[in-house]
Formats: C-alpha cells, sequence, structure tokens
C-alpha cells in the first residue's frame, strides 16, 4: 500500500516543517520508495542470518594498558614559561575575578 499525501503532510506538521504541494508529492514517492527498500531487506533476512552492525566481523585494536614511569612535576614544568604552585600559570581570560 503506498504512502499517501495526506499521510506526507501528517508527518511534516508533526516534523514542523512546511512543505509545498510538489514538495509532498515528490516526498511520498521517496517515502514510498524507502519503504519499499526496507521491506526487500526484511523478506531477505532469515533466522540463520545474524543481525550485524558492520560487513565484517570488527575487533578491538587497542594495546594493552601498561603503567610506565612518568614525568616529575619538576620536569613537567621545567619548560613552562610561568608556573605557580607547581602549576602552569596562564592568563587570565573574559576578565574573570581570581
Amino acid at each position: 500500500m503506498p504512502i499517501t499525501r495526506d499521510e506526507v503532510s501528517h508527518l511534516a506538521r508533526l516534523a514542523r516543517l512546511d512543505l509545498t504541494d510538489e514538495e509532498l508529492d515528490r516526498m511520498a514517492g521517496h517515502l514510498d520508495d524507502i519503504l519499499g527498500a526496507v521491506a526487500q531487506v526484511a523478506r531477505v533476512a532469515h533466522d540463520d542470518v545474524p543481525p550485524t552492525s558492520h560487513a565484517i566481523a570488527m575487533t578491538n585494536v587497542l594495546r594493552e594498558d601498561v603503567v610506565e614511569p612518568c614525568l616529575t612535576p619538576e620536569q613537567a614544568l621545567s619548560g613552562a614559561p610561568a608556573v605557580e604552585d607547581d602549576r602552569f600559570r596562564v592568563p587570565r581570560i573574559l576578565g574573570e575575578a581570581p
């Protein structure tokens, strides 16, 4: 059963879209094509075919999380242009009060 122009008009009102008569007619055809394609896929899918989100199997490619030595605060701050209380000091922005 093809989607009607009135159904498209109703959907457009729900979506708060202001469509012209020509757009309503065109969208009815487009939506009908989309629904037909979805119905065709539904006919092809069988119980023996598992649902998938990708055409190929996806695996996690991240490395193991390994704890390694890191910089000391002194080493990290050694190249900073300004330091205050063992932290990077940056200029105040937007006129914020301290």
